[in-house]
């Protein structure tokens, strides 16, 4: 069994899988602190169904997203190109997820100001 494991040859998964697992999780994260910090706020119905808007387009660009790394796979781009790509991606990613979830801290308390 061991040599079995051992003769295994590791495959990496390729950019496009990748770079989908970084959105999915991504995407769980963005829903999350959404969720937490209207909750914390008091939000409002209105701010739910905001959030609810919020997923969808976060789901709209995701998607686009993932296909420009399925053309770009399959471009003739060299490894070094699309490692640097993707490192680029991800990142801008991440902070998009952190940075556009607290975004509802201003939209919230603005609301509560306005609304009570």
């Amino acid at each position: 069994m061991a040599t079995a494991l051992g003769n295994r040859t590791h495959q990496r998964k390729g950019f496009a899988k990748r770079i989908s697992t970084h959105l999915a999780a991504a995407l769980v994260v963005f829903c999350l602190l959404q969720i937490g910090i209207v909750a914390k706020t008091g939000g409002s119905l209105v701010l739910h169904l905001g959030i609810i808007v919020a997923i969808g387009g976060y789901a709209v660009a995701a998607r686009g997203l993932e296909r420009r790394w399925q053309m770009l796979e399959q471009g003739g781009l060299s490894t070094s190109g699309l490692t640097v790509r993707f490192r680029r991606d991800v990142l801008q990613l991440w902070a998009a997820s952190l940075l556009g979830a607290l975004l509802w801290i201003p939209v919230a308390i603005i609301f509560r100001f306005l609304f009570g």
